[in-house]
C-alpha cells in the first residue's frame, strides 16, 4: 500500500461513518509516521480502523469497503473495521499517538513502539516479520519496545511471554 491508497481508504471511511476523525492500529499506521516506508512494512491490502468517536460505525465501513467489496476489487486496497480492542497496547498510548490532518480529516494513530506491542501480543508469522524490520530499519528500538510492553496489565496478558517473544524478534532483525 502507498500513502496516497492508505489517504483514498481513510477518506471513503470517513464518508461512510459520517465523521472526521479516523483511528488507524493496524500494520498500515507505519505510513501515517514514515509516508516512504520500507516495502515490506507496506506489504498489507488493509487499513485497520474505527471512526474514533463512533467506533460502532466500523462494521458500515467494513461492509462498504471491506475486504472483496467492490471498492477493494475495484481499487486493490480496502478498510478492515475494528474496534478500539482489536489492537493491545499500554493504556497511555493515546499521550504518544500521532495525529496527522489530511484535509478536514483527522488520522490518529499510535507510536510506533506501541504499534510494535500490539504485533507483540498477537504474535503471528507477519507480525514477527513486521517487528523484525522495524528493529533492523531502526524505526523502533528494543529498550523502549521493551519498556512499552512491561506496560500491560499482566493480569491479561502474558507479559514475560510477550518480551520473550519481542527479545527473539530483536536478535533474529539483528542476524
Amino acid at each position: 500500500m502507498t500513502f496516497a491508497e492508505l489517504v483514498h481508504v481513510l477518506r471513503a471511511a470517513a464518508v461512510i461513518a459520517n465523521e472526521t476523525t479516523l483511528v488507524v492500529v493496524g500494520s498500515q499506521a507505519v505510513l501515517l509516521h514514515f509516508a516512504n516506508a520500507h516495502p515490506e512494512l507496506c506489504a498489507s491490502r488493509e487499513v485497520d480502523l474505527y471512526p474514533s468517536m463512533h467506533p460502532e460505525r466500523a462494521d458500515l465501513i467494513d461492509g462498504a469497503i471491506g475486504a472483496w467489496s467492490r471498492f477493494d476489487e475495484t481499487f486493490g486496497h480496502h478498510a478492515d473495521g475494528v474496534g478500539p480492542e482489536t489492537a493491545v497496547m499500554p493504556a497511555d498510548r493515546i499521550n504518544r499517538a500521532r495525529f496527522t490532518y489530511i484535509g478536514e480529516l483527522t488520522a490518529i494513530c499510535p507510536d510506533m513502539h506501541d504499534l510494535a506491542v500490539s504485533k507483540a501480543v498477537a504474535a503471528r508469522d507477519k507480525d514477527a516479520d513486521y517487528v523484525r524490520v522495524l528493529l533492523r530499519e531502526k524505526m523502533i528500538e528494543i529498550g523502549t519496545l521493551r519498556e512499552r510492553i512491561n506496560m500491560l496489565d499482566s493480569a491479561q496478558y502474558p507479559v514475560a511471554s510477550v518480551l520473550a517473544w519481542a527479545n527473539r524478534r530483536a536478535l533474529e532483525a539483528h542476524t
